[in-house]
């Protein structure tokens, strides 16, 4: 019998896209955030997902480990986040529950702020590095019910040692967030 393992598909044109960046080495923070929210656009664009995407990075190395998109509306699972399938994929990939175990260690990007139950799943998953495009007020003006985020969020997550950087690109990512909206994109967890 083997050990059970969590999986996560990703839609056909996403395994394509991750085959064309993986061996690449992304350097610069604005290289990386901009890789996020292609993968946003991108699932917006073909209908697979919400309008959000994160991709893991080796902090070293700048080395793509994994992508993630928001799954929630093709999976029917309200915990389908792009930040949970990247970091759900890291692990796979590297073999471990704890990336903070990884020489150099993971860094994530997301095309927006993680929502509380992301920003959960990052303490947890021992990311050193958060990028950050759009903001909270951003995701919340297209519909999306974000949680009971603490306002000083930011803070808690440096003083358990992850790095965070916001705003990073934030009116482009946020673009992605406004043309979903303007499209009449699924708002599936709507404010309550």
């Amino acid at each position: 019998m083997t050990d059970p393992e969590l999986k996560i598909v990703l839609p056909f044109w996403a395994d394509s896209f991750l085959v064309e960046y993986q061996n690449r080495s992304f350097v610069s923070d604005k290289d990386k955030m901009m890789l996020a929210i292609e993968l946003s656009r991108l699932n917006t664009e073909y209908g697979t997902g919400g309008p959000f995407g994160a991709a893991m990075f080796n902090h070293s190395t700048g080395k793509l480990i994994s992508i993630g998109i928001n799954l929630v509306t093709s999976t029917k699972s309200s915990v389908a986040h792009a930040e949970m399938a990247a970091i759900i994929s890291a692990q796979n990939i590297l073999n471990t529950y704890d990336l903070s175990t990884i020489n150099g260690g993971c860094e994530l990007a997301s095309s927006t702020e993680p929502c509380i139950m992301c920003m959960g799943a990052v303490l947890w998953a021992g990311i050193t590095r958060l990028l950050c495009g759009a903001n909270d007020a951003d995701a919340r003006g297209a519909g999306f019910d974000e949680g009971p985020k603490p306002q000083n969020w930011v803070q808690e997550f440096e003083k358990r040692g992850i790095k965070v950087k916001t705003g990073l690109l934030r009116e482009d990512a946020a673009k992605v967030l406004s043309e979903y909206k303007n499209n009449n994109g699924i708002i599936y967890n709507p404010k309550r």
